[in-house]
């Protein structure tokens, strides 16, 4: 059974760990109201979609 031979150090163990991070999701703007939605979804503020209203919007 093999051993490592000697400790891995923090610089090798982050250089390994780079691209593990989680990625922000890309947002587009809604034109129907303006605001942050993701791409080629239903705007769930207004509920629209490509212009005319998909789904109702949803009450606070």
């Amino acid at each position: 059974m093999g051993l490592p031979k000697r400790r891995v150090s923090k610089a090798r163990r982050d250089k390994r760990r780079t691209g593990k991070r989680l990625a922000a999701p890309a947002l587009t703007t809604c034109s129907e109201c303006g605001e942050p939605a993701l791409p080629h979804r239903a705007c769930p503020s207004c509920g629209a979609y490509k212009g005319r209203t998909v789904t109702p919007a949803e009450k606070e």
